[in-house]
């Protein structure tokens, strides 16, 4: 690998914002299902950078506590 490929896969990896394939990744899920939570609007929230939708890993996050679950009845820990 080049040194400017390792200089843009280093910076990638330190970006808090993810691209639709890596954001799907990271919550391991399909990136069509990602599309579909981010068209009816339950999705994690997102940003335009340019044409380009990017989620910030603190929205990933913040989006994956308040599924929480203690049973499946689907009752979060604070019901």
């Amino acid at each position: 690998m080049s040194d400017e490929n390792e200089k843009k896969t280093s910076e990638q990896q330190e970006s808090p914002y993810l691209t639709n394939k890596e954001a799907a990744d990271y919550l391991r899920l399909q990136t069509r299902t990602l599309d579909n939570l981010r068209w009816i609007g339950t999705g994690p929230k997102f940003r335009k950078h340019g044409g380009r939708i990017v989620y910030h890993i603190d929205d990933l996050e913040a989006w994956s506590e308040k599924r929480l679950r203690i049973s499946t009845s689907g009752l979060t820990d604070e019901d």
